[in-house]
């Protein structure tokens, strides 16, 4: 490999970051959406359990924002109840909304990167090849003459065009992964911000039941 990436000269470093960067971000990405970190299973049904009489302290719903994305939407909720205990359904569902769309944005982060690299890597690898066809066939005219190109030796004509070809497999190696994982977490992120929109139409309505209770028991 080492060997192809010197034969191929300086067009296919880009690349080489493009390659790079794309590993690191789908590594950051696998660990960033976990489903333990964003959306738990049971944690909507622990957070209903835990505030089905009062409002919990702000102790347990900071530790409930720290818990995960979806636990950071909840407990916009019950911060909103804490410090209103007569506060509108509109301004609950505006809690949790603006808490949903900052977590929204942490899940897509560096997503529309990896977008661009799998949309610049295989015009990286053709501008490489194309840099790399300039280069071969002015060598190979000596004088600029167009005859001077076929006193040329035609087996190292077709192996400087191989090399050459080899910035746009490079490209394709890169942009064909980065494609296919950008798309699996598009999709994972869909899912998720979806668990995230039912759980919190779940809770407003819970906490509309509490504000209820808590206000007759006043």
């Amino acid at each position: 490999m080492l060997s192809i990436i010197q034969a191929a000269g300086w067009p296919i470093w880009p690349l080489v970051a493009c390659s790079v960067l794309a590993l690191a971000l789908i590594f950051e990405r696998f660990m960033a959406l976990k489903t333990a970190r964003v959306a738990p299973p049971k944690l909507l049904d622990e957070a209903i359990s835990v505030s089905s009489l009062a409002v919990p302290g702000p102790e347990v719903v900071g530790q409930l924002a720290q818990n995960s994305a979806l636990g950071e939407v909840l407990a916009s909720g019950l911060r909103t109840l804490n410090a209103s205990p007569q506060c509108s359904e509109a301004d609950l569902r505006a809690a949790m909304e603006g808490a949903g769309r900052a977590a929204a944005h942490r899940l897509e982060r560096y997503l529309s990167a990896l977008a661009t690299i799998a949309s610049a890597a295989p015009l990286l690898g053709l501008l490489g090849t194309v840099i790399g066809m300039i280069e071969i066939f002015g060598s190979q005219a000596g004088g600029g003459a167009v005859g001077g190109a076929v006193g040329g030796n035609p087996a190292q004509l077709a192996h400087g065009i191989s090399v050459a070809l080899y910035n746009t497999a490079f490209g394709l190696i890169v942009a064909i992964p980065a494609l296919i994982f950008w798309r699996y977490f598009r999709s994972r992120v869909d899912a998720y911000l979806l668990t995230l929109e039912l759980a919190s139409e779940q809770f407003v309505r819970h906490l509309l039941q509490l504000r209820s209770r808590v206000g007759n028991g006043a």
